[in-house]
């Protein structure tokens, strides 16, 4: 009888290739090893098999892949694997001060959160990718106390990338805002996912925010909450669930 053997993943070619990467989640994998949540360039979604033993090489490499680390590695890509070894890595943009306050860290913290479950299982888009790593650099070079609104805007603009931003043209004063499909509407609609003018009216004016004016805008620390709680609301309806960010509590607190 002819017996044909299977192929070990073994006889599989290794290649070298080079990513730019955003990085989202790191998980121990052993005592040696972190596994790498990623978002990138080339490729989309990534998990990469890193080194997290002891030494300087090690804490470096911790350092690198915090929460929205900006990075160009070398992976080993085995096809049909999933999780790709890492052969070295750079920073792309070093981000000390991004690290060095804690606000900020928490910002980086909870955005990197929300954009592993926004990019899920993504496949690569460069303009996602150009944007977030543009908002990481802008981020990082801003003045301490302009950081205030910085999620509420990339909230916002993520939305406007992703193509689910709220059709701000159908805006009118006293007009309610249906959440579910996005537009202001002169009666509220027959299901309970819209906003009463006034919050309605604040919802049309993050249309106006960006990166340069953001500081601008004027909210309580209960007001940027609540923006903050329905904006993931219109996410969570649209694209993906966000009702279970674990580092949300710490963004409200900072």
């Amino acid at each position: 009888m002819l017996c044909l053997k299977r192929k070990s993943s073994s006889n599989f070619a290794t290649m070298k290739q080079k990513m730019h990467i955003i990085c989202l989640r790191s998980v121990r994998y052993s005592d040696s090893k972190s596994i790498l949540s990623a978002y990138s360039l080339e490729a989309g979604r990534v998990s990469l098999l890193v080194g997290s033993g002891k030494g300087r090489e090690a804490m470096r490499r911790r350092a690198l892949t915090q929460p929205l680390g900006v990075l160009e590695c070398v992976a080993d890509v085995v096809p049909g694997r999933d999780i790709h070894r890492v052969a070295e890595m750079r920073p792309l943009h070093p981000l000390s001060a991004l690290r060095a306050n804690p606000v900020k860290c928490g910002v980086a913290m909870f955005l990197a959160e929300v954009l592993g479950v926004i990019l899920g299982e993504s496949q690569a888009d460069e303009p996602m990718w150009r944007f977030v790593s543009a908002a990481v650099v802008r981020l990082d070079a801003l003045e301490p106390d302009k950081v205030a609104n910085f999620h509420v805007c990339f909230l916002y603009r993520l939305g406007m990338v992703a193509g689910i931003a709220p059709d701000s043209a159908t805006f009118a004063p006293g007009k309610v805002f249906d959440l579910s499909d996005g537009r202001f509407r002169t009666a509220a609609p027959l299901h309970r996912d819209f906003l009463y003018s006034d919050e309605a009216e604040v919802a049309a004016t993050l249309s106006r925010m960006t990166f340069d004016n953001m500081h601008l805008f004027r909210f309580t620390r209960a007001q940027r909450n609540r923006v903050t709680d329905l904006i993931l609301r219109y996410f969570t309806i649209h694209y993906a669930r966000l009702d279970s960010i674990k580092s949300l509590e710490v963004l409200r607190s900072l």
